[in-house]
Formats: C-alpha cells, structure tokens, sequence
C-alpha cells in the first residue's frame, strides 16, 4: 500500500489542489460546511484538511470567535494549505487515529474524504469522539461504491490493468471501501457517538476536458510514485486514462455524476 504521508510530495497537492479541487472536492467541500451546526458547541477540528479545500469553507463559515484547528498527516499537504488558506488557523501535523489534543476539547469535528485512508477505523471514532464535548458533532464523508462512481472505477480499471496481480496497484480497495452502512453505524455506536444521519449525496465531477481530469487523477495522487518506481513514463499513464474517461463523461468537457455518503453524530 501506497505511503500517503510521504508520497504526497513534489507537485503532487498542486496537481491534487489545482485539478482535482474545482473538479470534485469545492462541491464536496460545499455540501459538508452547508450541514455545520449554526452555533457550533466549541472550536471546530478538521482531521486530514489535505490542501486545504474544505479549510477555507470552514473559516469562512465558522465565526471567528470559535478556534479552527486543520490537521494532517502529509507534511507537503499540510505546508501547500498552510500557503494556501486565508485566516485564522492552527495548523497541525497529527494522526487521525492518535489525536495529540485534550478530551473535550472541540464542539465540532470535520472530515472530508479521510476516514477510508485510516487503517484503524474504531480508534478514527474513539479519538473523535474524546476530543468532542458532549453533544458536540462529528461530520464526514466517505465515496460510495465504486460503481457509483464511474470516473473512479473507469480510471483504476486502466491503471491495474497495466501491472495485473500487482497489490500495491489496486487502487479503489481502500478509498471506496467504507461504505457500509451498518458497519458505519456500529463504528458510532460502539464510539458513544449516536443520533446518527446517514445521508446519499449526488455531486457533479466537471472538468474543462477528460485530459485535464486525468492528469489529476495520476499526478495529483500517490499513484503517480508508483508507477515512476516501475519506469512507466506519467504522461502515458495519463493518455491511456484520459480515453477512458472520455467514455464516461466526454472529452471537452468532462462530466460526470460522482456519490459519497455523508455521516453526522453527536457525542453522547
């Protein structure tokens, strides 16, 4: 499995921040800040803020008199939104799972896209669920299968085609496979985290062309390390990507219809 702490390095959160930001993750970022609570109960955490995408939503949308903390394990991801991002925000180095902050520390803690990464889930809930106060909210979102997401699954499927049998070269394991919901509900459940909403959101994946999408999907992912390590040159991992693409969502423009599941619950 791909190293994303270390191999999120080089251009990569440019190619991450710049193509596949306004293509999927700003609609994503919109949808999760729209369901924030109104009056957060305390300062608000974001686990694996990544570029900072959903960071600038949520210190333009978090009253400034409440603490915006952004974490992630990436040192290169952290340092671009740290550049990046307008505001008032702690930024800190920490491990989803191993959370350096005080128990009842955080009215609100906010993920986007990162839980799946998180190997052990149970200690991404309990660790969340420490730093809450009681009644304190945790919202996150995760991809739904991968059938639902045609741009995901027509992408890979290129890809591991070209190292067959290859387990670092399987790429939709990990990322479109937490989408379980009873096994959502028993990680919350057995976290103390209840009042669970469990909702299906449909966003658009738009690109100027599926040339353009494909780029970020190689370049501006960990994936782009593996296929250096084994001699393939990028940019024919991305025209071989780009065809597929096209026939999911066209060549000039690209779009396509993606899915998440989004998760809220209060701290019990």
């Amino acid at each position: 499995m791909v190293d994303i702490a270390a191999d999120f390095s080089g251009s990569m959160p440019e190619y991450y921040d710049t193509i596949l930001g306004p293509a999927q993750l700003e609609a994503i970022a919109v949808d999760l800040v729209r369901r924030l609570p109104v009056r957060p109960k305390g300062d608000v955490l974001e686990l694996a803020c990544g570029t900072g995408i959903l960071t600038q939503r949520l210190r333009e949308r978090v009253d400034t008199t409440f603490r915006l903390v952004a974490t992630d394990l990436s040192e290169p991801m952290l340092a671009y939104a740290r550049n990046k991002v307008k505001g008032k925000i702690d930024w800190r180095l920490a491990d989803a799972a191993a959370l350096p902050f005080k128990d009842d520390t955080f009215g609100v803690v906010v993920c986007a896209l990162g839980v799946m990464f998180v190997p052990e889930k149970a200690k991404f809930f309990s660790e969340a669920r420490r730093v809450l106060l009681e009644g304190g909210t945790l919202l996150f979102n995760t991809w739904d299968r991968l059938e639902l997401n045609p741009h995901a699954q027509a992408a890979a499927a290129v890809m591991e085609s070209m190292f067959p049998g290859d387990p670092e070269m399987q790429f939709t394991k990990i990322p479109y496979g937490f989408n379980d919901e009873p096994a959502i509900r028993r990680y919350l459940d057995e976290a103390r985290l209840g009042d669970v909403r469990i909702d299906k959101v449909k966003i658009e994946v738009k690109a100027p062309s599926a040339r353009s999408f494909a780029t970020g999907q190689v370049r501006g992912t960990p994936r782009a390390a593996l296929f250096e390590k084994r001699g393939v040159k990028l940019d024919e991992v991305v025209e071989k990507v780009a065809d597929a693409l096209t026939r999911v969502g066209g060549s000039e423009p690209f779009k396509c219809e993606a899915h998440t599941l989004v998760v809220q619950a209060k701290a019990l």
